[in-house]
């Protein structure tokens, strides 16, 4: 998967039965990131999750527990097509996760024969695929980031951007208000400098809402999550029960 302003839509995986990442690659996803941060998710099942939805021809992402290029060598070598790094303040720091994902002369990435290199069989094809195909997104959930986002969307081997809207308002100290002035004066900052800097990028869509799923397109965003496993379960069971609900009155 090469990033450009093409759009591209994927989901969050929280849930670590086989099932869910099957139905969910089935659905016609783009991409299906495997998350780390916050869920319970081993790396052990984290690994299988990124073999179904790989062979479902969908591209699997592994949003990062932390920047920890020990933790990045892991979910690469299972077969991740990239990562979505959680917090990136910094060029400094943006700069450490494409170096933890790519091998030298890139990067620092250290060498092993594991899944992605067909456990030996191929690992010649994977080197160089890995130079060209492997994604790194930087998660903007920071005012910091946003006060210093041209330095970040200039690190060389930074594919994309994506925003993490409660992260960035809490960093706000104004938790959750998505309509609050500074947050929509912080949004405009960064589509304005991505599209200056021809850098893709999105947002996280929280709620399975197809209304605000256009919105977002419809503003430029080009790299958009819409929403999770657990949204989506929730919205769908409660959904069905108020309709029901309506009948028993």
């Amino acid at each position: 998967m090469k990033l450009d302003q093409t759009l591209s839509i994927g989901s969050w995986i929280t849930l670590a039965h086989p099932a869910i990442a099957e139905i969910m690659a089935n659905a016609g996803f783009d991409w299906l990131a495997v998350d780390l941060e916050h869920s319970v998710i081993t790396i052990r099942e984290a690994e299988e999750l990124i073999r179904i939805i790989e062979l479902r021809g969908v591209s699997p992402l592994v949003r990062l527990t932390s920047n920890d290029p020990d933790l990045i060598k892991r979910v690469m070598d299972a077969g991740a097509h990239g990562v979505i790094v959680p917090m990136v303040k910094s060029p400094e720091e943006a700069a450490r996760a494409v170096e933890s994902v790519k091998y030298p002369r890139i990067g620092k990435r250290s060498i092993g024969l594991a899944r992605a290199q067909g456990y030996g069989t191929r690992f010649q094809d994977y080197f160089e695929w890995q130079q060209e195909n492997s994604i790194v997104i930087v998660q903007i959930e920071h005012i910091d980031a946003v006060n210093d986002l041209e330095q970040i969307f200039s690190v060389a081997g930074v594919d994309g951007y994506i925003v993490g809207p409660y992260d960035l308002t809490g960093s706000m100290e104004i938790p959750g208000q998505f309509e609050h002035p500074d947050f929509l004066q912080a949004m405009e900052r960064i589509r304005v400098t991505a599209a200056e800097m021809e850098m893709p990028g999105g947002i996280h869509i929280i709620e399975p809402d197809p209304a605000q799923l256009e919105q977002r397109i419809t503003e430029g965003h080009r790299f958009i999550a819409y929403s999770l496993d657990v949204r989506m379960l929730d919205v769908a069971s409660r959904t069905g029960l108020q309709h029901v609900q309506k009948l028993r009155n």
